[in-house]
């Protein structure tokens, strides 16, 4: 009785069933599946071997038949010369299994021994004639047939090809040799069958199966535990594809562990950052006091350096700010929603300007185009992409926004600028955290967290083109098909 009250069977019967159950597992294993395939591929050439193998000894079974037929013709000539009697022919030809026997030499048809073959049907196989295909349909017909029949073979003789015999036998005893015939090759196959599949099977066992089983063990156990060192993977010395494959998961390994050592590092600065950060701010507050007071002086020049001072501790508080934003885990999942894109398009603008200066702005995008957006992730990467442009135009500049309905119903946001473009040694780390800027006093945070924005929504950013007539940035998302208003434009498709 188990624990849980429930009998366990014991005996014969729960042996057979445990022994069922490891052999499913071993059928359906990978050695056994292996074993399995290589048997029947075996048996597979085994039989297509078997049917011309078959009809070879057909073919020398009429052969040897016509040929005793043809020694006891010869013989029967000597009979009447007192060479041999009657019976001993006799003899001869039931050697040969042969109920008539004729001869077709110098044109005529000699009937040496004439038998009585009833009504029973006579099939004619010609080996003069017979083509492949004959022969073998002649095969089945013979093994197949539960008819009492009578074979009439037509062949000439290896020792006078120039001579014809013909010879009326049963069939019977063909059918029952062919039939012997296909049982040794059946014994014969399966043994064949059984030692090759077991070779390969060997073989590929350990050629194949155990360094693969031993890969995915390696993998497997790297997966639960990445950080721990004792589970490094040492490769063999294999130069083919398996080899390359250990090889490749040993660079991983290096690689992946590399990697959490790195973001152990980044954790540790960014947290020591994240204090530098605060500590900071209250010093600069502190600092943006004095020099709110400095800007203020009624001297010309303590006035005008309080307000470049001014200027400067604003960047340091707004690097600051994009540093330790960046600086979290993740951003917050977008609540995706419909989004009137004209609307969130002024309210980022507005801001913009507010804080990096005026520009003229040129809203281009009808006031009926929604997409599907987060509006708060949506103004983030606008406010963004506004404020760079508005710092490197100055306040003669245009800023524009226009929209179109690019592949798979994605509303592709154009944002020009008449600045002086996006360098070119800039633009290769453009959407890389910290990555260099065209912007004075840029912290290299905003377009990467604007590219970041916008993929979680199922879009993207990219630079479209740059050149000294300014910069064109591509906001690809979502787009929300709604029937048209009245005097309203809809979204253009790109020409």
């Amino acid at each position: 009785m188990s624990r849980n009250g429930q009998r366990r069977e014991t005996g014969p019967s729960a042996w057979v069933q445990a022994g069922g159950r490891r052999a499913l597992r071993a059928v359906r294993s990978l050695p056994g599946k292996l074993l399995i395939f290589s048997v029947l591929f075996v048996l597979v050439a085994e039989v297509m071997i078997f049917f011309p193998s078959a009809s070879n000894f057909r073919t020398e079974w009429l052969m040897l038949r016509a040929e005793a037929a043809h020694l006891a013709a010869l013989a029967a000539e000597t009979a009447d010369s007192g060479g041999l009697s009657e019976d001993q022919v006799r003899e001869l030809l039931a050697g040969a299994e042969a109920v008539a026997v004729a001869r077709v030499h110098g044109g005529f048809n000699e009937l040496v021994l004439g038998g009585d073959a009833g009504d029973r049907q006579i099939v004619v196989a010609d080996l003069t004639r017979e083509t492949l295909i004959d022969r073998h349909l002649a095969l089945w017909s013979t093994m197949l047939t539960s008819q009492d029949r009578y074979l009439r073979i037509v062949a000439a003789p290896r020792t006078r090809p120039d001579e014809q015999i013909s010879v009326i036998l049963p069939e019977a005893g063909l059918r029952e040799d062919l039939l012997a015939f296909s049982a040794r090759i059946a014994g014969l196959s399966l043994f064949i069958a059984g030692v090759t599949g077991m070779l390969l099977y060997l073989v590929l066992m350990f050629m194949f199966v155990r360094p693969m089983r031993r890969l995915a063990l390696a993998i497997s156990a790297f997966q639960k535990d990445p950080g721990n060192p004792a589970l490094d993977f040492t490769p063999s010395r294999r130069g083919d594809e398996i080899g390359e494959a250990e090889a490749a998961l040993a660079a991983m390994q290096g690689d992946v562990r590399a990697a959490f050592r790195q973001r152990e590092r980044l954790a540790a600065l960014g947290g020591a950052v994240a204090r530098i950060n605060h500590d900071l701010r209250n010093v600069l507050a502190s600092a943006q006091l004095i020099s709110d007071r400095l800007a203020m002086s009624a001297d010309e020049r303590v006035a005008n350096m309080g307000a470049r001072l001014v200027r400067a501790i604003d960047r340091g508080v707004r690097l600051c700010e994009d540093t330790l934003t960046f600086g979290r885990s993740q951003e917050r999942a977008p609540v995706l929603g419909t989004v009137n894109l004209r609307q969130a398009l002024d309210e980022a603008a507005g801001d913009a300007m507010a804080v990096a200066g005026k520009a003229e702005w040129d809203n281009q995008v009808s006031e009926f185009c929604t997409v599907l957006a987060d509006p708060d992730h949506l103004h983030r990467i606008f406010l963004n992409l506004f404020r760079n442009a508005v710092q490197v135009m100055g306040s003669s500049g245009v800023l524009r926004a226009s929209v179109v309905l690019g592949k798979d119903a994605q509303a592709v946001i154009a944002v020009s600028d008449t600045g002086p473009g996006v360098p070119g040694q800039v633009r290769e780390t453009l959407f890389e955290p910290f990555g260099r800027t065209g912007a004075k006093g840029g912290s290299g945070l905003g377009l990467s967290i604007a590219r970041e924005l916008a993929r979680a929504m199922g879009g993207d950013v990219r630079l479209a083109r740059s050149s000294a007539a300014g910069a064109v940035f591509e906001v690809s998302l979502p787009a929300v098909q709604e029937a048209p208003q009245p005097g309203a434009q809809s979204l253009n498709r790109p020409a």
